[in-house]
């Protein structure tokens, strides 16, 4: 399938326990696959279960409808959920 500017993939750069990184490389060396590809799987496979997690009902609802709120300016000051630094330093 030819890519169009429409259905382009994006690049999202995310950090990752080392050790989480080690057994992606040898599932994906393993495979002959590249890691990407699992990382791909892995996220469509599991963001349901996260969107009804972490998502308002209302939002949830848009979301699944296809009716996407628009989303936060790159400028937002929402900090990461998962930044482990900042709860490490809270703790």
């Amino acid at each position: 399938m030819r890519r169009s500017a429409e259905n382009k993939l994006r690049v999202v750069a995310v950090r990752i326990d080392p050790v989480i990184e080690q057994r992606l490389r040898v599932l994906a060396e393993a495979t002959g696959r590249k890691q990407s590809f699992f990382l791909q799987r892995m996220i469509e496979e599991g963001i349901d279960a996260m969107e009804e997690i972490w998502l308002s009902p209302d939002t949830l609802a848009k979301v699944r409808s296809g009716d996407l709120p628009e989303l936060l300016s790159a400028h937002s000051t929402t900090s990461d959920l998962f930044d482990l630094e900042t709860t490490n330093a809270a703790s």
